[in-house]
């Protein structure tokens, strides 16, 4: 059964937007937040976002565009 909107509980998901060599973006990306925090920061985003990635050329019988970086979305600008 589907869940109401907004019942999903809060901090289960971090959010990234995803630049791409090709220069396009993808926006609000979801990735787990048990994934990330620790010494590694972001970086195991990544590496979920292009495993997504690669999955998603796999079933489009395309290649996996390389990612440029990623944002996490409401992050502060360094």
């Amino acid at each position: 059964m589907a869940k109401k909107p907004g019942t999903n509980p809060k901090g289960e998901f971090a959010f990234f937007n995803v630049f791409y060599e090709d220069d396009t973006q993808r926006s609000n990306r979801r990735v787990p937040a048990e994934l990330l925090g620790g010494l590694d920061g972001d970086e195991p985003a990544r590496n979920f976002i292009m495993e997504q990635d690669r999955e998603i050329a796999e079933k489009g019988g395309r290649p996996a565009p390389e990612i440029k970086r990623i944002e996490r979305v409401g992050a502060k600008k360094k």
